[in-house]
């Protein structure tokens, strides 16, 4: 086992940190994105609106993962003309997918509004849309909080599974170290350090967010 060459390989294990970050946060982003409307839709639109989006959510939350992205790296994107990086594949495939998610958790949130406040925003002479905007969407972006940090570990735990297409996150590069150095115990042991990090750091930050935004008199969920 050579222990000096393992030293040299950490910046190499620490790399992938960029990665995975660049995984989580992107797919993040894009399932907000993507999650916030289609729960307000869902929350307030028509029954056939309601269906086709409900068939978007059903398809993406009951298809595992390794599934999506070996289907739109080998499939969908290259017979569409696109050749992405497995990185930019990764990043699209999470946040189609976490965008599924989203929007069950806002679509929840929009639900658990009083619907008199819609009521009486058209009182005051709002329209249906004035009021979603206004009033109904930022207390549901506040209720939300802890459940789109519970999404951020799951797509943290989730961005691991990119390894399968080539992305050189901080499980690949220790799987790498290991088979370079003979050594499998120490760099999966910091892979696992600092994915635990990134864990703790990120619910840390919803947790901020949420004590700074909770609506006075809500039940505390973080």
């Amino acid at each position: 086992m050579n222990y000096i060459s393992l030293i040299e390989y950490l910046p190499y294990i620490f790399e992938g940190l960029l990665w995975s970050l660049a995984l989580v946060l992107g797919g993040l982003g894009i399932g907000f994105t993507i999650g916030l409307p289609i729960g307000t839709m869902i929350t307030y639109s028509d029954k056939y609106t309601k269906f086709i989006l409900n068939v978007y959510i059903w398809i993406f939350r009951s298809t595992p993962l390794i599934v999506l992205l070996f289907l739109f790296y080998w499939g969908v994107f290259p017979n569409i003309g696109l050749k992405l990086s497995p990185l930019i594949t990764s990043i699209i495939v999470l946040g189609l997918r976490s965008g599924a998610y989203q929007s069950e958790i806002f679509r929840g949130a929009l639900e658990s509004i009083d619907e008199g406040q819609i009521l009486a925003a058209y009182s005051l002479g709002m329209s249906k849309i004035q009021a979603i905007i206004s009033i109904t969407i930022p207390q549901a972006l506040r209720i939300s909080i802890p459940s789109l940090s519970n999404e951020y570990a799951i797509l943290l735990k989730d961005s691991a599974i990119c390894f399968t297409i080539g992305v050189l996150e901080v499980l690949t590069r220790a799987r790498i170290v290991s088979i370079a150095t003979g050594i499998a115990l120490i760099p999966y042991l910091i892979a696992g350090i600092i994915l635990m990090m990134m864990t703790y750091i990120g619910l840390k930050f919803f947790h901020t967010v949420y004590k700074k935004t909770v609506i006075p008199g809500l039940i505390e969920g973080i």
